[in-house]
């Protein structure tokens, strides 16, 4: 768990480095708040008090992702590669078999430092935020907050939607509940066919993990329970966000025809 004053001292970093430029660092905060979230890890370099680099390990069942920054005054110093040998020493003993590099998409500085380490280009994901419009609330789609009783569903969607190995799944789903988190089933009639996340924060709503059972899958049930959720969370007054990678073409195509529109994009690399 991280203090208050690490975020804050992340947050004051983050928009020293956002300054000027024309991109938004992936930081994950939802992740960084959680009180009892253990895969999430933070490792920082302070310079006279102040932060001067941070790197986030952010834990996604058998995989890892890696975000950070360097105050543009301390560059060329070394700082990110010490945080980063750092931050591969826990890596390595928590044993991830997909590590994942995050750099904004227009990031120089992110570029040259991963032309530094072996990997490779894995995906891109884009941001996106919806854009007002008229939504349909459906009757026969509905969503309900889950039960522990529907744990055996929710890691079988990690599984068959997300490709997590069922331990690793199982361990996922143990740790993600967060006060500020609705975790949603979703209900095609009366069966249980997939599951949402809805996160608030910053008075904004984010939606993550929306996966629907392969085998209920291009029946519309996806779209209208995301018609569902923009329309509750625009009637609450909230700006609804989410991610997708660029390459599931399907949800792209989905989340656009819903009014959602991509404003920024993460490259990821893999590490080798």
């Amino acid at each position: 768990m991280l203090t208050s004053k690490q975020l804050m001292d992340i947050k004051k970093l983050q928009n020293v480095c956002e300054a000027g430029e024309s991109f938004e660092l992936k930081l994950n905060w939802d992740m960084l708040k959680a009180e009892d979230n253990t895969d999430t890890k933070g490792f920082f370099h302070y310079v006279d008090e102040k932060l001067v680099g941070f790197i986030g390990l952010y834990g996604f069942g058998n995989k890892v992702e890696l975000c950070g920054m360097v105050h543009p005054d301390f560059r060329r110093r070394g700082i990110f590669t010490q945080l980063y040998q750092e931050a591969q020493i826990v890596m390595n003993e928590c044993g991830y078999k997909k590590i994942l590099l995050n750099a904004p998409a227009n990031s120089e500085s992110a570029k040259g430092f991963l032309t530094s380490i072996p990997c490779s280009y894995s995906l891109s994901e884009h941001q996106m935020k919806w854009e007002e419009k008229e939504m349909v609330q459906y009757d026969d789609v509905s969503l309900r907050l889950s039960t522990p009783d529907d744990f055996e569903l929710e890691v079988q969607l990690e599984v068959q939607c997300f490709g997590f190995e069922e331990e690793e799944a199982i361990k996922y789903n143990q740790q993600k509940n967060r006060e500020e988190d609705e975790n949603y089933i979703i209900l095609s009639g009366e069966q249980a066919v997939g599951k949402m996340r809805v996160s608030h924060y910053d008075g904004e709503a984010w939606i993550y993990g929306f996966a629907i059972l392969p085998d209920y899958q291009g029946q519309g049930i996806g779209r209208k329970a995301l018609s569902n959720v923009v329309v509750k969370e625009h009637q609450n007054g909230n700006p609804i966000f989410l991610e997708v990678e660029a390459k599931n073409a399907n949800a792209l195509r989905l989340y656009e025809s819903c009014g959602f529109r991509a404003y920024h994009s993460q490259d990821y690399y893999e590490k080798k």
